[in-house]
């Protein structure tokens, strides 16, 4: 038996699974600021989410803001936003698919690093820019090969290319001393990964995380149709896996989130099984802790590490600093599991995502059971199911 605190990152908007997230070990939620209506991107729709989370959250739970074209050149709506409680900003450099969350250009970003830097918080950039598909790439719209030959690793390097040049214009203008950019899932483990390592070794302000399914899974064994798997970055080559293994177990990746994307099951097209039209995300976030341990025991991986990936290091990212680590004054943010027990995870498994079959994970076999989850002391979720009779979680609120 031994206990953890994870701090996560997920981006659905059902309050309620916080209880997935409490039966999966995970005590703190930070939420992304689209796939919910409105957006949270101005001061006044942060307040709305915080509201609707009041007496509904069995986690704590924080709150990126977003960074999109319309607040970007408004300087005094950001800093309104940040001065609400959001703990960053979030953006994407390619179309992000939620038509209130549009893209990101250079110009937009190099703004808000420099909003970002008075606050000391981080810029979360969803890193991909569009490259041109040549028309013989079309395939069969079934096959995972097609779908991965119309979003190659040159999208990531592009965008992170154009990053790494504005974090260094910026910060030779002197407006963005201690910008904090940080890139979320990355996928590729080449020329993308390459790039961020030489400049974190030239001292950049600059992080980065992967995520789970771009450490289980592998492209080649991905069946035709079953769109589960589809996620943006996509799910790269076998090679391409055990180097991002190598890179976390190196601390060139500094972290893990789960970029926890549920959707309804109908927009999976799973009739259709079309990779290039159904929705994309990978539906995770009870499975995470699990997923992590059973496939890192392979790569040897220690509880030491499980905790720095998965709580010490977001929690310093997110700026909380009474979270991400069991020390005296923290909260008391506590999963107890007994890694050596293995579970299926079938309709017998208690699962609390909204639309389970959606997700990539089930009919997996997997070693970590969590018997009991505390939040600030809190229990809300034991074994066999049982949760708190009340939401107990707590938004967090940057100040």
């Amino acid at each position: 038996m031994h206990i953890l605190t994870i701090l996560e990152e997920q981006n659905g908007k059902d309050f309620l699974q916080g209880q997935a997230a409490a039966a999966g070990g995970i005590t703190t939620l930070i939420d992304m600021p689209l796939n919910n209506f409105p957006s949270t991107v101005s001061e006044e729709t942060l307040k709305l989410k915080t509201k609707a989370a009041q007496g509904r959250i069995f986690v704590d739970v924080g709150f990126w803001g977003g960074l999109v074209p319309e607040n970007a050149f408004n300087a005094t709506s950001l800093e309104r936003l940040l001065e609400a409680g959001a703990l960053g900003l979030k953006s994407f450099m390619c179309p992000s698919g939620i038509n209130d969350f549009p893209m990101t250009n250079s110009s937009h970003i190099k703004e808000g690093l420099s909003v970002l830097a008075k606050y000391k918080r981080p810029l979360l950039v969803h890193a991909e820019i569009q490259q041109e598909v040549e028309d013989d790439l079309a395939g069969n719209p079934r096959s995972y090969s097609t779908y991965l030959k119309t979003r190659s690793a040159t999208w990531e390097e592009a965008a992170i290319k154009e990053l790494l040049t504005i974090t260094k214009d910026t910060r030779a203008g002197g407006s963005s001393e201690g910008a904090h950019l940080h890139i979320v899932h990355l996928a590729d483990a080449r020329s993308s990964l390459q790039l961020i390592k030489e400049a974190k070794s030239s001292g950049d302000r600059i992080t980065v995380e992967t995520c789970p399914h771009y450490l289980a899974f592998s492209a080649e064994e991905i069946p035709d149709g079953d769109t589960r798997f589809k996620c943006a970055p996509p799910i790269r080559d076998a090679d391409n896996r055990e180097k991002l293994w190598a890179a976390l177990l190196d601390g060139d990746i500094d972290m893990l989130s789960s970029d926890h994307s549920p959707s309804a099951p109908e927009l999976k097209l799973f009739d259709e099984g079309n990779f290039l039209r159904a929705w994309g995300g990978i539906s995770s976030l009870q499975f995470v802790l699990p997923v992590t341990w059973s496939y890192g025991r392979k790569h040897g991986i220690s509880l030491h590490q499980l905790v720095s990936w998965w709580s010490e290091k977001p929690a310093k990212l997110a700026g909380q600093d009474l979270k991400g680590a069991i020390v005296t004054g923290n909260h008391a943010d506590i999963v107890v599991w007994e890694p050596e027990v293995e579970f299926e995870l079938d309709d017998n498994h208690p699962v609390f995502l909204k639309h389970p079959n959606i997700s990539a994970y089930m009919g997996s076999k997997l070693s970590g059971k969590v018997l009991a989850t505390f939040v600030r002391g809190n229990l809300v979720y034991q074994e066999g199911g049982k949760h708190a009779p009340v939401a107990c979680g707590v938004p967090i609120l940057a100040t």
